[in-house]
């Protein structure tokens, strides 16, 4: 696990050589199809080298869930073990990593009707009024989703309206199969000590994200004329943000400083989640003055958390 840019994929690949495992893609971008760039998805030459699972599987219309993901997520690993191999879980989708260990209350189904009138009250009211709607009813659920955060409170406040209990009801009456009776399981986290360095490579590798293409590549999804920016695939950090430059509502310097400052946000986030992260051990990928440490010191790190007999 890690934040955005960390190099989490580096110190995959790196174990690929030195232990018989398996990667298993966790995250919410790597899964469409024709999203490539902008996503940092594994070149191909990586992918030769250390293929991974859970990537191009879905169109970018066809939206995907943690509910999917715990599904194909755990398909798998049991494959992946029942050849003797180990399954490496690689990515920064956080949510995606809790629906797998802790499993998901069943929600009721989308409701297009109650969605559609919930949209039409955002609409004039403003998404804070229905920040306020749900705190009325599920305040648990309404402290954990920011106000803003338009498609988590729409579901939401949809979840209690559909079957008249809330989010958190549903998921206190949730029945779960904890993966550790299942597996033994190493819980690592990689990134730099200091945030400034992490920073730095966020602000280069968007940069070099436009070096590559995206904004063609984004062209290219925008010209197929079934994507839009309501979909989970087209919310992608960096990617709505060059949605927006196309569509003139953003020139390229702002679009180029949303961006970083898009994927800064996103990374906050995901530390915001790994420091309250149980059993987890940290894996440094620079030294106490800030410099990076080569690549055998940082997988030296990780190896070091693993079992006696796994090497």
């Amino acid at each position: 696990m890690g934040p955005t840019a960390a190099g989490k994929t580096d110190l995959a690949i790196a174990l690929s050589k030195v232990l018989p495992i398996d990667v298993i893609s966790v995250d919410s971008a790597l899964v469409y199809k024709g999203m490539d760039i902008g996503s940092a998805k594994p070149s191909k030459a990586e992918l030769a080298l250390c293929p991974h699972r859970l990537i191009d599987i879905r169109d970018p219309a066809d939206p995907y869930s943690a509910a999917d993901f715990r599904s194909d997520a755990l398909e798998a690993m049991a494959e992946i073990s029942a050849v003797g191999r180990i399954p490496l879980l690689v990515g920064g989708s956080m949510l995606y990593y809790k629906a797998l260990l802790e499993g998901l209350a069943e929600m009721p189904s989308a409701d297009q009707a109650v969605r559609a009138q919930i949209e039409r009250e955002a609409l004039d009211k403003g998404w804070p009024y229905i920040h306020a709607q749900l705190a009325a009813v599920d305040i648990e659920s309404a402290e954990r989703i920011h106000p803003n955060h338009s498609q988590r409170l729409s579901r939401a406040l949809e979840v209690y309206r559909v079957s008249g209990k809330t989010m958190t009801e549903l998921r206190a009456e949730q029945q779960s199969d904890p993966l550790q009776d299942h597996y033994h399981l190493v819980q690592l986290a990689i990134a730099p000590r200091q945030r400034s360095t992490l920073h730095e490579r966020i602000a280069l590798r968007f940069h070099k994200m436009l070096e590559l293409g995206v904004i063609e590549e984004v062209e290219s999804l925008r010209a197929r004329g079934d994507l839009h920016l309501d979909l989970p695939s087209m919310r992608a950090v960096g990617y709505r943000q060059v949605w927006e430059y196309l569509d003139g509502a953003l020139t390229k310097d702002e679009m180029i400083e949303r961006g970083i400052v898009a994927t800064r946000k996103l990374a906050k986030r995901q530390f915001t989640w790994l420091n309250g992260w149980a059993e987890l051990n940290w894996v440094n990928t620079d030294n106490k003055e800030g410099e990076m440490l080569t690549g055998d010191n940082i997988l030296n790190q990780a190896l070091q958390f693993l079992p006696v007999g796994a090497i």
